[in-house]
């Protein structure tokens, strides 16, 4: 496995800049308030999963912890460069981590697909939880606001770790929303499937994160999925 970085890459990363340290410690602040959030979805949605049975809330819970790793290391990272440590050192850990995110993603989809059709063909009926519906509703306000920031520090300091992290923020706002619709009809109207739909639903923004890490570990660089247009 080659630990080589590519030199635009690392050309961005250290070139300096009079607005880049102000800059990394944005992306701290940011990164630290990620966590806590993560700590918080994590413990709810796996409380709440495993005592009411439901499967969506499990695999976004799960899928939290996943991203919680991520941003330790991205955390570890952005300190790293702040005390003037070596970019280079820190850039091969995080191509490392992005391995391990990406096989954890892709087990994670596994998962959910096969306790999903378990639960269905066992009828399995998950209890509704004003617990779920809440957290589900906070994921999908707090989320995109922490992808808007990431971005923003990311593309000001040609970081394609942290650009990849936004975009996975973004894409837990979208698993938010299927969250909820699974969550709210099983609680409105007792559509128990509905949670393992929802569930089902969670597959396929976990194998795009999952597929954005595999390509970070690669190549070192965020997908062409998660490039945007330069922003102020």
């Amino acid at each position: 496995m080659d630990g080589s970085l590519p030199m635009a890459k690392t050309s961005s990363l250290t070139s300096p800049g009079p607005r880049r340290p102000g800059q990394v410690r944005l992306g701290i602040g940011i990164e630290v308030i990620a966590i806590v959030w993560m700590l918080i979805e994590a413990t709810v949605a796996l409380t709440t999963g495993f005592a009411t049975r439901s499967v969506s809330l499990e695999g976004f819970g799960i899928d939290s912890i996943i991203e919680l790793i991520a941003g330790g290391m991205l955390l570890w990272r952005l300190l790293v460069e702040q005390q003037g440590g070596s970019v280079e050192r820190v850039e091969y850990a995080e191509r490392r981590a992005a391995w391990v995110t990406a096989l954890s993603l892709f087990a994670l989809a596994l998962y959910i697909v096969g306790d999903s059709i378990l639960s269905v063909l066992s009828r399995t009926r998950p209890a509704s939880s004003w617990w779920g519906v809440g957290l589900a509703i906070a994921a999908a306000v707090i989320m995109p606001l922490l992808f808007i920031g990431k971005r923003r520090v990311a593309k000001r300091i040609g970081s394609a770790a942290l650009k990849a992290d936004a975009a996975c923020s973004l894409t837990c706002a979208y698993m938010s929303v299927a969250l909820l619709l699974g969550l709210l009809l099983n609680r409105l109207f007792g559509w128990w499937w509905a949670d393992s739909l929802a569930a089902l639903a969670l597959v396929y923004f976990v194998v795009q994160e999952g597929r954005e890490a595999w390509h970070e570990a690669r190549t070192g660089e965020a997908c062409s999925c998660c490039a945007d247009e330069d922003e102020d």
